[in-house]
């Protein structure tokens, strides 16, 4: 039987508050509210095994935001002496202790983190100092594979990032053109690999045509509105760009440079219309 982790396990037999499973490390309890419909003795079921406040094992069928040896971001519901105590989606809380802190959290927080099984205590932590999880290993894809890209926080230069799971990366600020939500997981592909052995990622798929995708964008804006018109331009400012459409300007007006060789737009120095034939 796997912490932390689902497990299909036998119901043993039946009780007034349950269910009692069978595994190798003795029976454990499924309470009632969780019983899944039509269960009967004899039966396997897949659960989610952890201790409960008493420390006890038990079983649920609630789906945690968080699996043992994983990443995710989860909010702080609240500190006490121990550390924090982070929503995971179940009954109990996952503690963030002082010591796996990187600084100090507040209710409300979201944090990156990544859960492990404490081997001195067998009780399920969580730790913020995530970087010394990632593999040591080099990264095994090459410059535009595909990856998934988990999003850890923010940097003065962009995101870090974590690539697969297992390696720590870089998304440049100015090739993001919309906030980022920590814990968002998105695809994107290898930009650059350094040799240090971190990695410059952009979100997409590699080969892609930025400009091609903006335009789209911009003519399916122009579409939306009954007038055909939307008052940005070669001269709008950059946060107006970014405010409506979610790129840079510098993406805005190449955009505008192809729909406009396409016969598709009329410019102004603060607006764009819709060509008649479009």
């Amino acid at each position: 039987m796997r912490l932390g982790d689902f497990n299909d396990l036998e119901i043993a037999r039946e009780v007034s508050i349950g269910f009692y499973l069978t595994s190798d490390d003795g029976d454990l309890l499924l309470p009632e509210k969780y019983r899944p419909v039509g269960a009967h003795v004899g039966d396997v079921i897949r659960v989610f095994v952890y201790r409960d406040s008493e420390d006890r094992l038990i079983a649920t069928t609630l789906e945690p935001l968080a699996v043992v040896d994983s990443f995710a971001a989860l909010t702080v519901r609240d500190v006490g002496a121990p550390g924090a105590f982070l929503d995971w989606g179940l009954e109990k809380d996952l503690l963030l202790p002082h010591a796996n802190q990187r600084q100090a959290v507040r209710v409300g927080d979201r944090v990156l983190v990544y859960v492990y099984l404490d081997e001195a205590t067998d009780r399920l932590v969580a730790s913020a100092k995530w970087q010394q999880f990632l593999s040591p290993e080099p990264f095994e894809g090459a410059v535009g594979a595909a990856v998934q890209v988990l999003v850890a926080e923010e940097t003065p230069l962009g995101y870090s990032v974590i690539i697969n799971g297992t390696h720590a990366g870089l998304l440049y600020g100015n090739e993001v053109f919309r906030p980022l939500r920590i814990g968002e997981l998105l695809p994107g592909h290898v930009r650059l690999i350094r040799p240090d052995g971190k990695l410059d990622v952009r979100l997409g798929q590699a080969g892609y045509d930025e400009v091609e995708s903006a335009a789209g964008l911009v003519l399916a804006a122009l579409r939306a509105r009954p007038d055909g018109r939307l008052p940005l331009g070669d001269k709008s400012l950059a946060d107006d760009v970014y405010r409506r459409l979610g790129m840079s300007k510098k993406v805005f007006k190449k955009a505008l440079g192809s729909l406009y060789k396409q016969g598709l737009v009329e410019l102004g120095p603060e607006e764009t219309r819709l060509a008649v034939s479009s």
